[in-house]
């Protein structure tokens, strides 16, 4: 599990109704981002465990430019008509917000409240 930070366009983040970000808009997003790179896969190794997770998702990019990527990942998902990231530290909720402004939505944590600037 973990604390997500949602970028949506609904009220609230976890709503059926309200407009979606597309997968169309998601991929235009990052590929005109050179922060960001469609990955389509994410790996990790839990902490004390010698085992390798892997995620896959079409839709799965990543802050290449951020300086932990190597052991936090810092992916971005898109589901559900919204990007989701787990536990974004400040340079990535600074990245989270300017992605969300060329996409008309906003940054909410997964208690509803705002991530603005």
């Amino acid at each position: 599990m973990g604390y997500d930070v949602h970028i949506t366009r609904r009220t609230s983040w976890w709503a059926d109704e309200g407009e979606q970000i597309t997968t169309q808009e998601w991929a235009a997003v990052v590929a005109a981002d050179s922060d960001l790179e469609m990955v389509q896969m994410a790996r990790v190794s839990p902490r004390g465990q010698d085992a390798v997770v892997e995620y896959r998702h079409a839709w799965l990019a990543q802050m290449v430019t951020h300086p932990e990527r190597d052991t936090h990942g810092a992916w971005l998902d898109w589901r559900d008509g919204r990007i989701v990231v787990k536990h974004p530290d400040e340079l990535f909720l600074k990245k989270m917000r300017e992605i969300a402004e060329v996409l008309g939505a906003r940054v909410q944590g997964d208690d509803c409240e705002y991530y603005d600037e």
